[in-house]
């Protein structure tokens, strides 16, 4: 049975959103699907994976809600299950940049159809930038994007102020995964003055949906969130698996470095893992590989 990833989000404002977790989750649970979903005052965000009729009923408890009837989700489809269980969290933000001051629901930037995105990004005035973080950036991007070089997307503010300016970076095009993050930085930066700022509508994934690879100005593979590690044109599966230490993608050639240790540690964090860490990810994956045996 073909397995569909739905991804969503949303801003919206929903001061009941805490009230919204326990009947959502009950629902997910009796249908079996399984992923995460995050419920903020500010909207909802979340992917989730499940058979077609599953995520149809999960798509439709949430649209009879009116304010989330437009709501809009991307699907891509995986062979084996990219969750291992159902999550409905409750958070101060969908996607955190920590400036309560910053709402996409007051402003926002300018979308582009993934079928303008190209045009957009020849532009010579335009400035692109990656706002996602730099392990997803390492395994796939655009080309002639910038990379902020961040570790989280709350770094992103203090990126743009100390390496933009209003004054010079009179276009501004942004771009990451899913289009969620472009909603936030492109609200950011309206605050900041930029006057053009431009963001991927539907993101990354919506791109290498909709724009054949013969045409595309992608480069590599898309980070995703779950089990599947990576995306490629179509969104067939990548090529990465993850570092279960660090969550950051291993390539086949990290894989042949020395400090590779399968379900240990990946040349990104040997250097930094501690002694215990180590000790207790060797343990885990000793009961995996036990349990495969056992067929369990």
């Amino acid at each position: 049975m073909t397995i569909v990833v739905a991804a969503l989000y949303k801003f919206v404002k929903l001061q009941d959103f805490a009230q919204k977790q326990y009947p959502l989750l009950s629902l997910c649970q009796a249908h079996n699907v399984k992923g995460t979903i995050l419920l903020a005052p500010e909207g909802i965000n979340g992917t989730v994976a499940g058979s077609r009729q599953a995520i149809d009923s999960v798509l439709l408890f949430l649209r009879s809600d009116s304010r989330l009837a437009d709501l809009e989700h991307k699907e891509s489809y995986a062979d084996d299950p990219p969750f291992d269980r159902m999550k409905v969290r409750l958070k101060k933000e969908i996607v955190t940049i920590g400036l309560p001051g910053v709402d996409p629901n007051q402003q926002v930037g300018t979308y582009v159809n993934p079928k303008d995105w190209n045009a957009l990004i020849l532009d010579p005035q335009v400035t692109v930038i990656d706002t996602r973080n730099d392990y997803e950036v390492s395994i796939g991007t655009f080309k002639k994007a910038q990379n902020p070089q961040t570790e989280s997307f709350g770094e992103f503010p203090e990126y743009i102020r100390n390496h933009l300016d209003p004054n010079k970076h009179k276009k501004v095009a942004l771009f990451c995964t899913g289009g969620i993050r472009c909603e936030k930085a492109s609200s950011f930066m309206l605050s900041q003055g930029f006057q053009e700022v431009y963001h991927l509508k539907g993101g990354i994934l919506k791109y290498l949906e909709e724009v054949p690879e013969s045409e595309s100005f992608w480069d590599g593979e898309c980070f995703v969130f779950d089990q599947r590690i990576a995306v490629r044109h179509g969104l067939e599966p990548g090529s990465y698996d993850m570092c279960p230490s660090c969550g950051h993608p291993i390539s086949e050639g990290d894989k042949s470095s020395s400090k590779y240790q399968e379900g240990v540690s990946c040349p990104s964090c040997f250097d930094t893992l501690s002694e215990d860490k180590k000790a207790r990810q060797q343990e885990k994956k000793r009961q995996l590989d036990l349990a495969r045996k056992l067929n369990q």
